[in-house]
């Protein structure tokens, strides 16, 4: 594999997902090396519901603190965060985070789209996307804007996700830094931790 293309120390890894990603952070987590040196911001596609069983769900797979995040949490390295079902999550300049119930982006709420965005304006050439699984083309502008600010974007192997197309748009409509079976993105996500 590779080495990571980061010009500076990782700050934050930006995860979005939708059918299927479920199952890649269960193999993901649990192989993490801790303490991480950077936040770990999580964004899935979810039902409307204030149901915390993912959040739990994720937490017994992982020593790692991790929450459903709220308005005006900070982002800090170490912890894994959730972005809590029918709220856009943005990152705010002092690196915390701001809920918002706006209208739906890529017919979905939370958009990973929207999350991406704001945090590689944040985040900068410090920042790593990733895309995993979906059923469709949310994430691809975002992954874009990671890269045009320095940032490194990845994708899941296709043909190792359980809905191809989201992980497809973003290959064929952006500069892709890496592309990942879930092994290998372990590996990479491991590879950015300054604590390793």
């Amino acid at each position: 594999m590779a080495e990571n293309k980061l010009k500076t120390a990782c700050k934050a890894v930006v995860i979005g997902g939708s059918a299927g990603s479920i199952e890649v952070l269960l193999k993901l987590l649990p192989a993490l090396s801790p303490p991480l040196s950077f936040a770990l911001i999580i964004v899935l596609h979810r039902k409307n519901s204030t149901d915390s069983s993912l959040v739990n769900l994720l937490a017994l797979k992982t020593n790692l603190p991790i929450r459903e995040v709220e308005d005006k949490d900070a982002a800090a390295p170490g912890e894994i965060y959730l972005a809590p079902a029918d709220y856009h999550l943005l990152i705010e300049k002092e690196e915390m985070f701001s809920l918002d119930d706006s209208e739906k982006v890529n017919y979905s709420r939370p958009s990973l789209d929207v999350t991406f965005e704001s945090a590689a304006d944040v985040y900068g050439s410090s920042l790593v996307g990733i895309l995993l699984s979906g059923a469709n083309a949310d994430g691809t502008a975002g992954l874009n804007t990671i890269k045009k600010k320095g940032g490194i974007i990845v994708a899941q192997k296709p043909e190792t996700a359980q809905s191809s197309f989201m992980p497809q748009q973003a290959i064929l409509y952006t500069p892709i830094d890496y592309v990942f079976d879930v092994e290998e993105l372990t590996v990479f996500v491991n590879s950015l931790n300054a604590n390793a």
